[in-house]
């Protein structure tokens, strides 16, 4: 187990964390950005399977939060706006009326204090980060961490924890966007991916929860027992329309925490498995990408990535009945995702 830094201008680290087995995860302290993950395909070829840009001053702007991690609150909140304790919060209008992950001011803007560490098994590094209430218009001082692992088996752990001084809505996720084809060689059309989830939540037209939990049987959205993604894509069911021919819909996971997804790619081999004890995760297939982003392999274009945002429901500080967000004061917030990757034959 390995860890390299290197040091790049504005005070940004880049960290490479590596194992014996030709895997590799790159992360800035900039935003907690995942920039790299390389991975050998069937045959031991390593390549890249996740987006990342060409040039690192774009993720200034990164306008589709590549790799980023994402708070105070992962996906949108109607109106931009809600209430807690009597008390009524409005925050930045960030997505037309609506506000979405965190705003302008977010985590993803962030630079992160870090502490590396590494053993016989592991390498990773500590991020850390203090936000001070009213910076981002929620309430609460809040105290961050998020430490990325890389162990000896593939797998890069993900642990989240936070602490506030008055209760707070909270659900932190990372971003990024997979493509297990190794380093873009292809979109995610044919990636077959199985979701443990029987419950989705149906979007208006302006991508926010209309507070209805839909059945995903008999639709494009029962992933159980696993399909190609391009089934979403090609549909003419009203729930892929409305997110731009593809997913952008929050599935609720069924049964306790463990494995809840896995993503595969037939020509590469490559096989991901997502555990986790979040309730459930938007899955984005980059239905709103163009061809504008310069990325390290290739220019970007619609449906070149898929991300999985293990994560809580921002729903749920409209409408009852979904995962939770609230941070109570004096608990701590404690949620941990794991990527592990793998190879088939």
């Amino acid at each position: 187990m390995k860890i390299k830094t290197e040091v790049l201008k504005n005070d940004w680290k880049l960290f490479e964390l590596s194992n014996d087995n030709g895997m590799k995860v790159s992360v800035l302290n900039y935003g907690g950005i995942i920039t790299n993950i390389t991975v050998p395909d069937r045959n031991g070829k390593p390549e890249n399977v996740v987006l990342g840009y060409k040039d690192y001053e774009d993720y200034v702007q990164n306008p589709v939060f590549l790799g980023a991690i994402i708070g105070r609150v992962a996906g949108r909140i109607a109106g931009a706006e809600f209430s807690l304790n009597g008390e009524n919060y409005e925050l930045e209008k960030s997505d037309g009326e609506n506000h979405l992950h965190g705003g302008s001011k977010g985590f993803h803007q962030e630079i992160w204090d870090t502490r590396e560490f590494q053993s016989d098994t592991e390498a990773g590094v500590e991020l850390s980060l203090t936000r001070k209430e009213g910076v981002d218009g929620y309430p609460g001082n809040l105290d961050v961490k998020v430490t990325y692992t890389l162990t000896d088996n593939n797998s890069l752990q993900i642990n989240y924890q936070a602490d506030t001084d008055k209760t707070t809505a909270l659900t932190l996720t990372n971003h990024s966007y997979f493509n297990l084809t190794g380093d873009l060689k292809g979109t995610v059309h044919d990636h077959k991916v199985k979701i443990d989830s029987s419950k989705f939540v149906e979007l208006d037209e302006n991508l926010i929860p209309t507070g209805r939990q839909l059945d995903t049987a008999g639709t494009t959205f029962d992933f159980r027992e696993g399909q190609r993604l391009s089934e979403g894509f090609n549909s003419s069911y009203e729930q892929n329309k409305i997110a731009g021919d593809g997913y952008d819909h929050y599935f609720i996971f069924d049964g306790e925490a463990g494995e809840k997804v896995t993503a595969s790619d037939e020509t590469s081999g490559r096989k991901m498995v997502v555990e986790t004890d979040q309730p459930g995760m938007v899955m984005y297939t980059s239905n709103s990408m163009d061809s504008s982003l310069q990325l390290a392999e290739r220019d970007s274009e619609k449906y070149l990535g898929v991300c999985f945002e293990t994560q809580g429901s921002p729903a749920s500080l409209q409408h009852d009945g979904f995962p939770g967000i609230i941070l109570e004061a004096g608990e701590t917030y404690k949620k941990k995702t794991v990527f592990t990757f793998l190879t088939e034959d």
